[in-house]
């Protein structure tokens, strides 16, 4: 969603730098229910965080705590060193974009962008050089007058995020803001958004429950569920080295096995599945011993001729075959009788087995962790 620089310049272009957001025990419960239970985290000023759990986790409350429409039955919050917990919402001076965008039918899009301005009583010549930034920004130039009716969903969202950045505000929320685009559309305003917020240095929290939008914008994702944060770190992180069996149920595609971990030689693990499947585990001081879960993803899970040098190796046979464009979803069932999932690249005459062959299965000891 980037803008020509010096047309932005010429327009009165906006300067955000946002401002370090610290969320410090924050508790809202109703009764004796806890919505959200003790969440704590900090970010960054122009850091963007993932708020990421299923329906019914917290986060949107905790979303709405932050933008100040949710009261905190305990807890802290800051902005740029601030406490802002017992500020009303019109003060905070957040920007926050709705998934139903929110805005007004019967004004233009200039008169929806400017409105926060407005209600700021900023006067007029800066209230046209900022909306004409901000929509220079969201690249709807020429669309000024028109009404929401007129546009799209995704123009819509645009004329949303442009509101929301158009004061400036230290801290950008966002409620599952693409959830009513199409799935081409999403995963192009995935992008676009965040090279606006890198551009502009927003401070930035999103909820979704949509894991690859997480993934593809997030410099850090905070999971979710029950109203407890069950993990926080960059994707990568969350993504292959998650925290518990939740995470990594939620998180992408696991093979998630049963057994148990003792100590082998060199300080190694090896973790036996109730089945009865030996699996050899790195040494990387990530794994508890005794029952539990081994964790591995499918990409990982090697086949035929890629299994040959893996650290563990067995023989399989493929169970199911499932051809999904570019790649091929294969379901194996080892001679211990574990299943597994499989992903692989499909050749080009797509997949490369078939049901009922008898097939090389392995991976590294280093792409397999334990969980809780």
């Amino acid at each position: 969603m980037s803008a020509d620089p010096a047309a932005a310049t010429s327009a009165g272009a906006l300067h955000i730098r946002g401002a370090r957001l610290e969320v410090d025990g924050l508790v809202k419960a109703f009764g004796e229910n806890r919505v959200v239970d003790s969440v704590s985290f900090t970010i960054d000023s122009g850091e963007f965080l993932t708020l990421l759990g299923p329906s019914g986790s917290g986060k949107t409350t905790t979303l709405r705590m932050i933008a100040g429409f949710e009261e905190p039955t305990e807890g802290e919050i800051r902005v740029g060193g601030r406490a802002i917990t017992d500020m009303p919402a019109h003060k905070r001076n957040i920007g926050v974009v709705f998934q139903q965008y929110a805005l007004f039918p019967h004004l233009t899009v200039f008169q929806n962008v400017a409105y926060p301005l407005e209600m700021r009583k900023r006067p007029r010549t800066e209230i046209r050089s900022r909306v004409d930034a901000a929509l220079g920004l969201v690249r709807l130039q020429g669309y000024e007058s028109r009404y929401p009716r007129q546009l799209s969903g995704g123009q819509q969202q645009r004329v949303a995020l442009a509101r929301a950045i158009v004061f400036e505000p230290p801290v950008l929320l966002m409620d599952e803001p693409l959830g009513a685009l199409d799935k081409r559309l999403r995963e192009t305003m995935q992008v676009e958004i965040r090279h606006l917020q890198k551009q502009l240095g927003l401070t930035t929290v999103s909820v979704t429950h949509d894991q690859v939008e997480a993934l593809v914008m997030s410099d850090v994702i905070a999971v979710l569920d029950g109203g407890v944060l069950q993990q926080i770190g960059p994707p990568l992180e969350v993504y292959r080295r998650p925290a518990n069996q939740f995470v990594a149920d939620f998180i992408g595609e696991s093979n998630l096995l049963t057994g148990k971990a003792t100590s082998a030689a060199d300080g190694a693990i090896l973790f036996t599945t109730t089945k009865g499947l030996p699996v050899l585990m790195g040494a990387t001081g990530s794994h508890a011993e005794g029952q539990g879960h081994m964790v591995i993803r499918p990409e990982s899970v090697r086949l035929g001729a890629a299994a040959e040098h893996a650290g563990n190796r067995y023989s399989g046979k493929i169970m199911e075959v499932l051809y999904v464009g570019d790649l091929v979803k294969y379901r194996v069932q080892m001679e211990s009788e574990d299943e597994l999932s499989a992903k692989a690249l499909a050749g080009p005459s797509g997949q490369q087995w078939v049901a009922g062959q008898r097939v090389a299965v392995g991976w590294d000891p280093g792409d397999c962790l334990t969980v809780a």
